[in-house]
């Protein structure tokens, strides 16, 4: 494996990037997006490095790159949801300097898979997708999302019964939060997701909730995906809940040819050494039985 940085451009400012060739000839390559922000190509717990070299040394070319306004990069900084036009440069430049690659995987996490599920539907290049923990963030999912799965497993946890018999449980405190996320919880409106069949080249509107906009990118998506879910994440458990309530999530979720890991153990970030490798042992596994 050899690795390469790349200054390339995507509106007129200048991007930086690293490549990672494999030393042999290779016709997938994977595409990483980063994610949270400003972040940068390195990644949480120099994450994006470890695992673009070990997709390198088992024979796929890789190509992590920072967006205007991050990192190394110039311009102004643009958050995920207003990337498409850095991806699709990165995706350029990427097929300029490997020629012979036939299929390109995108791989982000968090608003990274967000950012992929915006853009990947319009890009005949892009033929698979890896997300983790997508972020589905609202207020009305996160509220459901603490009520459910924080304070009802509060409640079976030693610790906080010893503070009540103790007195060092404030119910006043505890109430006024709980009370504060109900007020949060307000009927989800029903927006139409469009049949995709005729808008393949169509940017997905910006007025759409941040759900709808990304269950109209996958609507839209016709590759292999591959899902990552981490059980001690709150964001995760967003995601589930909006599947749970939403039959134009079900359903998409139940016709795409998707491989979904729950990783019960692990966190957000996959933060140790262990998680990491297990994601990656995933993701290899997935991208040669495809």
């Amino acid at each position: 494996m050899n690795e390469t940085a790349i200054r390339f451009e995507c509106n007129g400012d200048p991007l930086v990037g690293i490549l990672h060739r494999p030393d042999r000839e290779a016709r997938r390559g994977i595409l990483i997006a980063v994610a949270g922000g400003p972040q940068y190509r390195v990644g949480g717990h120099r994450q994006l490095v470890l695992w673009a070299r070990r997709m390198a040394t088992n024979g796929y070319v890789v190509f992590r790159f920072d967006y205007r306004g991050w990192g190394d990069s110039h311009g102004k900084f643009q958050d995920f949801d207003a990337v498409d036009d850095d991806i699709r440069a990165a995706l350029d430049r990427f097929k300029t300097e490997v020629p012979e690659l036939e299929e390109i995987v995108l791989w982000g996490e968090c608003n990274a898979a967000s950012a992929i599920l915006f853009y990947a539907y319009r890009d005949f290049r892009i033929k698979g997708l890896v997300l983790l923990n997508p972020w589905v963030r609202t207020g009305e999912g996160q509220a459901k999302a603490i009520l459910r799965h924080y304070y009802l497993s509060r409640l079976m946890e030693p610790t906080l019964w010893k503070k009540v018999f103790s007195g060092g449980f404030n119910p006043v405190k505890s109430l006024a939060s709980a009370l504060q996320l109900i007020s949060r919880l307000r009927p989800k409106a029903s927006t139409a997701i469009q049949t995709p069949a005729d808008l393949l080249e169509t940017e997905l509107s910006r007025e759409l909730s941040l759900p709808d906009r990304m269950l109209a990118g996958l609507s839209r998506f016709r590759g292999p995906i591959m899902l990552v879910m981490s059980g001690r994440d709150l964001i995760a458990r967003e995601f589930d809940e909006w599947v749970r309530e939403s039959p134009g999530w079900q359903k998409q979720l139940n016709t795409k040819y998707i491989t979904r890991y729950d990783f019960v153990d692990a966190d957000h970030t996959f933060s140790s050494a262990a998680e990491r490798d297990q994601v990656m042992s995933w993701g290899l596994q997935w991208l040669r039985q495809w």
